[in-house]
């Protein structure tokens, strides 16, 4: 199974693949990862809530039910190394192509995902951050169009970057809707 590289800097990234498909060789340069930082924020939220789950049931357990009942206490602190390993391969997983035409979203592990936006089918582009994306750096595009299920979105980019994509597909949104 091939292996999809992202960087800190946001740079472009390359995934072996197969000609003619999105990731194929003649594609790598094209395909973009998102930033270390969206794993950094996904694995301190995952710590923020096991640690003190595990902290806390394990006394509890033991005090309430006795000294094996808390050896369940370990179960949040496992589940925590699992989600450890899975939000990395998540992360690795998110990666978007500016094409000619329109915009290629790829994302997810076990259920793949591969989203096309057409340039001329969008209607807003926003940049949104929250308070815990600010704190590590990151910002999230979120693309509007027609189609009401439409969930098109790029989270964990540089605040930089999402602007200069936001720019870039409201310009090129503008001129190919202006043919319709």
């Amino acid at each position: 199974m091939s292996q999809l590289t992202g960087g800190s800097s946001g740079g472009e990234t390359g995934r072996a693949g197969h000609a003619g498909e999105p990731g194929g060789p003649e594609d790598a340069e094209r395909w973009r990862g998102v930033e270390r930082g969206l794993l950094r924020m996904r694995r301190t939220l995952l710590t923020a809530v096991s640690v003190p789950l595990a902290v806390v049931l394990g006394p509890v357990l033991w005090l309430t039910a006795g000294p094996w009942w808390a050896v369940l206490a370990a179960a949040p602190a496992a589940v925590a190394l699992w989600g450890w390993r899975a939000v990395a391969r998540n992360w690795a997983s998110w990666r978007y192509s500016e094409r000619d035409d329109d915009l290629l979203i790829e994302r997810g592990v076990v259920w793949r995902g591969l989203t096309v936006v057409p340039y001329g089918r969008m209607q807003l582009v926003e940049v949104t951050s929250g308070p815990l994306e600010r704190h590590f750096g990151l910002a999230r595009v979120q693309l509007h169009t027609a189609a009401a299920t439409t969930d098109a979105h790029i989270p964990g980019l540089a605040p930089e970057e999402a602007e200069r994509l936001r720019d870039r597909l409201t310009e090129l949104g503008e001129a190919r809707s202006a043919g319709l």
